[in-house]
């Protein structure tokens, strides 16, 4: 089975946001399935001792003592900023907080394929510490990649359904972008459902992860479902040096 329409995601998401979310409809289990059904060339494998990274904007702090030299006590003299322990760098078991492939309450670790996309992805503000932690995968991992049609965009609109190979294209070009798509302060949480019932179902599957691109860096974005799937490393604490906008106009007065 394959996909039914060119629309298909975006039929997918208006079902799964506004109609049935955790009852679906059967029109959107036929999606599923379509998915598993056509991303057999994108299963691609991460091998263990692959470094990635993980970026949380803040830190810990560890005293500083020195020695009186008159009473031979050690003396508090001030707190230096340090990078969170190794248990801190990854999300509580039972209190995550939701994200692009993960509900609330179900954990899902992210990380990145570079340093500078980890740290960007948190989008921090100047005068911020930053805690990066480096992992290494502790095993081999089968992940889909949803960043193969990443920056496309699909200009045309089919007043009738094309061919089978036309329609495959079309639905996973959405997916990407569904996937990359930045985040703004003002979208509703709900606007993850869609690309979160993927995610799990892609889990139900089997497989260990997802892969796609990000929308603020160079590097890739990875949502591994197994919290134990890589260990820390190393830590480190960063502060951003520069931040830059660029701006485009959308619309003229």
């Amino acid at each position: 089975m394959s996909f039914k329409s060119w629309r298909s995601y975006w039929d997918f998401s208006q079902s799964v946001n506004t109609k049935f979310r955790y009852i679906m409809s059967n029109e959107s289990k036929d999606f599923l399935t379509a998915i598993n059904n056509t991303c057999q060339k994108r299963v691609l494998t991460l091998y263990k001792d692959t470094s990635v990274w993980r970026a949380q904007e803040g830190h810990d702090l560890m005293p500083f003592y020195q020695t009186d030299p008159d009473t031979n006590e050690e003396v508090h003299i001030e707190d230096w900023p340090c990078p969170y322990d190794s248990n801190r760098m990854k999300p509580l078991p039972f209190s995550a907080s939701e994200g692009r492939a993960n509900s609330k309450g179900i954990p899902c670790l992210y990380v990145a394929t570079d340093k500078e996309t980890a740290m960007s992805e948190i989008r921090p503000w100047l005068g911020s510490i930053i805690s990066l932690g480096h992992f290494k995968l502790s095993r081999d991992l089968r992940i889909i990649d949803f960043s193969v049609n990443h920056g496309k965009t699909n200009k045309k609109f089919y007043f009738k359904e094309p061919s089978a190979s036309k329609i495959v294209e079309a639905v996973w070009l959405d997916i990407d972008n569904a996937f990359s798509k930045p985040t703004k302060t003002s979208d509703l949480k709900s606007d993850y459902t869609p690309t979160q019932i993927i995610s799990e179902f892609i889990k139900s599957k089997g497989y260990d992860g997802i892969g796609y691109k990000s929308s603020l860096a160079d590097g890739h974005n990875i949502a591994l479902f197994d919290l134990d799937s890589a260990e820390v490393i190393e830590r480190a604490i960063f502060e951003p040096s520069k931040v830059k906008f660029n701006f485009e106009q959308v619309q003229e007065d």
